[in-house]
């Protein structure tokens, strides 16, 4: 049986590539504050995490299902009296965040750059299509991947199948992500490489355990750490 060679990378985009959860910070303050005469802010916040939990498998990742979570949070939280006037502030804070301009995390750029062409590139996120185009495109990096895929989750099966399509199969990638549960693990259990490049700031529902023990697994404090680890991968496998 040959070794595998390593051929594709795959890239996660919000938080590994460029900012997003603090935006999402942001604007949870921002609904708190609209709500402060309803509830402790921690309660409010706690709401909020169960409603947008609950949405997931109806509205998926991203901005507009966290815009529906807040409304309903609103509802819930005024036991139905939520002013049209507070409903209206809620959409505003999030037209606010589909229109913010993208914040670049350091390295990204000239490590995409660096990367592309020696290897098949993907770029493979959550959240909203509309989104997620618009972001990819202000980053000036779009022209850098040989494929984007936005997908409603990322399981094992998921890199299985975008791996094969992009590329030689999981064996022969790697994923690149902030997300323990979302970019790591299940990359490695599909086969591949997984490649943690942790964020401040990480949304609860993607807390994982790192999985240490598994030989393809690898920490990097940040993404200019990226290339050079590559080349050590693809020389000793």
């Amino acid at each position: 049986m040959s070794v595998p060679h390593l051929t594709t990378i795959g890239f996660d985009a919000d938080d590994t590539l460029w900012q997003n959860e603090q935006f999402f910070r942001m604007t949870e303050q921002r609904f708190v504050a609209m709500l402060a005469e309803h509830g402790e802010a921690s309660q409010v916040s706690a709401n909020l995490l169960e409603a947008a939990k609950r949405n997931l498998g109806m509205y998926g990742f991203g901005i507009k299902s966290f815009t529906l979570s807040m409304i309903e949070t609103a509802i819930e939280v005024t036991d139905g009296r939520v002013p049209a006037s507070t409903i209206a502030e809620i959409l505003a804070a999030g037209r606010d965040m589909l229109s913010h301009p993208i914040e670049p995390l350091p390295h990204a750029h000239e490590t995409v750059e660096r990367l592309a062409g020696a290897y098949r590139l993907v770029l493979i996120t959550k959240g909203d299509l509309l989104d997620q185009e618009r972001k990819l495109a202000q980053s000036g990096m779009g022209d850098l991947f040989d494929a984007v895929e936005i997908v409603s989750d990322k399981t094992a099966a998921t890199y299985a199948r975008i791996f094969s399509r992009h590329g030689d199969g999981p064996q022969n990638s790697m994923m690149v992500g902030n997300s323990l549960k979302s970019d790591v693990v299940p990359a490695i259990e599909a086969g591949g490489w997984g490649i943690h490049v942790p964020h401040e700031l990480t949304w609860a529902v993607e807390h994982a355990d790192a999985p240490v023990a598994a030989p393809r697994f690898r920490r990097i404090a940040d993404l200019g750490e990226l290339p050079t680890l590559v080349e050590t991968i693809a020389r000793t496998g």
